[in-house]
């Protein structure tokens, strides 16, 4: 297309063709400060490097080696790790953007980015705010102002109370008015924060108080407002970039395909994906003529979202306007072959919207700018998902990213990944919890998410706790699968929160099978002692190539009985498998393996116990077969690469193994302890006893790290299930944490204010 300058794909941002002159390009900026950290400013960073900008990197002290610090071409510590203190310290920035003769600054998303006073600030020095104007950013960063203004342009809006709520018992009065469920919001929020759902009165004046916190942690503001909660929409935003003509008498709107953002947890998006399964031509057509409404009104310039809540019946309402760049807006880029941030820099330097977009997005029914494939987002977090997704912190002490380009049966998927860290680095209790974000795009839905859950397999994250298997888990759901995706898809999905990934019968299978060929290929390479095997007494055609070939089917199988025959052969072993570790309960399998072919025979062992582990009396079962044609492995690597002849693979990450020789392995998100065994060993094993777990049911423990913020009870006090215990606050989010049990409080033994480890007792219970 004739927008290919703008082309952007990946970390490596390809250089712009002819189509802008560079002599254009040159009167964007010498020098731009990026007022933030992470993922997004290195983002910026690569599109100025390709733009031949200098840039100057801001950093706490917590920060002083982070990757976004070292693409800079300088750098200069504002402050601590509080963010208070550093990145939300405006006049340090300013005071580093002046020193480094820095022409522009660059928000990113958060932090400072929708800050009106930091802008006009800016701008006052004479430097230029690569965003919107302050009045926009006043105008449509106050969520009551923007519904007002919203609805003056004729935007379909939510029915709610338009002005900031004083006290819990003002939002009863108005939730009673306008009828529960109702949702309370951060006036100045955004990013799901400071955002409660309340279905009575008892849950409103408890979400009351916690949205006004995270609301005065994360924006300094702490006005509220409330509005009726739509149920079981889709949310869906326009990603829009808006800038004057270069004589200055209009705005040019350009809008790009609409973006699905509803799996969401806590109001915090989670996988994105542009376009949307939902939306018919015409409600697109209809959004954006909205959305170019709401631009002009408030006389809007940069890149921004509209952000709308659309029922099954296309019925949509404004939800809000970012006035910046989204956190997702990679999966725009990604099929628009389109770089954001050139275009933010672009319209900052006063070149407004090219016209070629422009004419490109008019020639289309919806307006919007043509498209080419699918796109998917995945947020990667450093949170532990089987914990109520409690933050995780810590260095990254193994880090791998997937490759850029996966395959399957119809070609490659590209997969980018967007990251501000690398192995070594630090995930910290002062800011963000999210590690990168994982993005592939292809020809189509289906095949992207294909491209994910490969890129998943081998992205290997050790040191922390991360959402990965989680994101797994959603991609895999049938009704993901199909577009059914409504906000409360996860609550429906996941009404007693995520418990872990359960293979399939053909997955646990085809693991059994690959780990005897690992394990014994590890200790070959490793010059470890070889695995104890027996050898049986098998047919002489039970690895015959026909026969399997005939048989490579899982579901063509045959009986135990009738292949083990007493007649021995040296080359063909057989081992067992089982997940759980020494003392595991989640399945035993018996692998007979070829070890000139890699041909195998595998049988599930039913319902192992200690009592009867392996047993020659154990009653005969379907044994599947499989041939193994390639295995790739070295024990230098985390990943292990299995192909199958039935065109299947396996990607397995080792995580380690202990003294006992147990395996820690992950496979399509589920973690697993897996031990390879003679029959023999199996057979002794019913004698070891497992060791004794920890009570833990007199104490409460602080289930992440960060800071004591009250404490609700007193020491000799009577609790009941439930109750209010006491709130951690980790990563600015505030969580209660409730008793479990009726007891008395025996002893609180950490004063408020003090830091918490993660298991860290908190109070100790009386003896019951």
């Amino acid at each position: 297309p004739k927008y290919k300058s703008f082309y952007h794909r990946g970390f490596s941002v390809q250089s712009s063709s002819a189509d802008f002159s560079s002599s254009d390009k040159k009167k964007y900026f010498d020098k731009v400060l990026i007022a933030n950290r992470g993922e997004i400013a290195c983002r910026i960073i690569r599109t100025c490097d390709k733009l031949g900008i200098k840039t100057v990197a801001v950093h706490s002290t917590a920060d002083a080696r982070a990757i976004h610090v070292q693409l800079a071409d300088e750098s200069i510590c504002i402050g601590p790790p509080a963010s208070l203190l550093s990145y939300l310290n405006a006049d340090k920035v300013l005071e580093a953007a002046q020193t480094s003769g820095a022409q522009a600054i660059h928000p990113g998303y958060g932090f400072l980015s929708e800050n009106s006073t930091f802008s006009r600030k800016v701008n006052d020095l004479g430097m230029k705010f690569i965003g919107p104007s302050a009045s926009s950013i006043e105008a449509m960063g106050d969520k009551i102002t923007s519904k007002i203004i919203a609805h003056k342009a004729d935007v379909n809006t939510i029915p709610g109370y338009n002005e900031s709520i004083n006290s819990a018992e003002q939002a009863m009065d108005v939730a009673n008015q306008i009828g529960y469920p109702v949702m309370i919001k951060a006036t100045a929020g955004g990013g799901g924060k400071g955002m409660r759902i309340c279905y009575s009165d008892e849950e409103l004046r408890e979400g009351f108080k916690l949205s006004m916190a995270e609301a005065r942690n994360f924006f300094n503001d702490e006005r509220v407002f409330v509005e009726k909660y739509i149920e079981h929409p889709h949310h869906i935003e326009i990603q829009l970039l808006a800038g004057k003509t270069p004589d200055g008498s209009q705005i040019d709107v350009l809008c790009f395909p609409e973006r699905e953002c509803s799996i969401q947890r806590r109001n915090q998006k989670v996988i994105e994906e542009s376009p949307s399964c939902l939306l018919l031509p015409d409600t697109r057509r209809e959004m954006v003529k909205q959305v170019k409404r709401l631009v002009n009104e408030v006389g809007y310039e940069s890149a921004g979202t509209v952000e709308f809540l659309v029922d099954e019946k296309q019925n949509f309402y404004f939800l809000e306007m970012n006035t910046r760049l989204q956190v997702e807006h990679p999966v725009s880029e990604e099929i628009t072959n389109v770089d954001l941030v050139e275009l933010m820099l672009r319209v900052a330097a006063g070149k407004g919207v090219p016209t070629e977009l422009l004419t490109a997005a008019n020639s289309t029914y919806d307006g919007m700018l043509p498209h080419k494939g699918w796109a998917m987002e995945a947020r990667i977090y450093a949170e532990d998902p089987l914990r109520g997704f409690l933050p995780s912190i810590g260095p990254l002490l193994q880090y791998q990213e997937p490759p850029s380009t996966v395959y399957d049966g119809s070609g490659p998927i590209k997969i980018r990944v967007d990251s501000g860290v690398t192995e070594g680095s630090e995930i910290s209790v002062f800011y963000d919890p999210m590690i990168s974000k994982l993005i592939a795009y292809s020809d189509n839905r289906d095949r992207v998410i294909e491209g994910l859950v490969q890129a998943l397999d081998r992205y290997v994250i050790q040191g922390v706790q991360h959402n990965a298997p989680f994101v797994q888990s959603v991609i895999h759901k049938e009704d993901f699968r199909k577009g059914k995706t409504p906000t409360d898809f996860i609550l429906t999905h996941y009404p007693m929160g995520f418990t872990g990934i359960e293979l399939s019968k053909e997955e646990q299978l085809r693991l059994a099978v690959s780990m005897v060929l690992l394990s014994k290929k590890r200790r070959e390479l490793l010059n470890q002692p070889p695995l104890p095997m027996d050898h049986p007494f098998v047919d002489d055609h039970l690895f015959q190539p026909s026969e399997f070939e005939e048989s490579s089917d899982v579901s063509k199988s045959v009986t135990f009985d009738q292949y083990v025959k007493r007649r021995q052969q040296p080359h063909i072993s057989t081992l067992i498998v089982r997940f759980g570790g020494l003392f595991g309960k989640q399945g035993i399998y018996e692998v007979a393996m070829d070890s000139k072919t890699g041909r195998s025979l595998v049988r599930s062992m039913q319902n192992p116990t200690d009592e009867s582990c392996y047993t020659s009396e154990l009653p005969d079962e379907i044994i599947s077969k499989f041939n193994v044609e390639t295995l790739k492995y070295h024990p230098s690597s985390p990943i292990a690469e299995i192909h199958f002849s039935d065109d299947k693979a396996m990607a397995i990450q080792f995580h380690g193994e202990d003294d006992t020789g147990v395996l820690r392995v992950q496979i399509h998100g589920a973690l697993l302890e897996v031990i390879v065994m003679s029959p023999r060993e199996c057979e002794l094993s019913k004698w070891m006893r497992e060791p004794a777990k920890m009570d833990t049911s007199n104490v409460l423990q602080s289930p992440m790290p960060g800071t004591l913020i009250t404490v609700s009870v007193m020491e000799g006090q009577e609790v009941e299930i439930g109750q209010e215990l006491c709130v951690v606050e980790a990563m600015k989010m505030q969580n209660i944490l409730r008793s479990s049990k009726k007891g008395i409080i025996s002893k609180v033994k950490v004063d408020v204010g003090a830091s918490v480890k993660v298991n860290q007792i908190i109070m100790e219970f009386e003896a019951s």
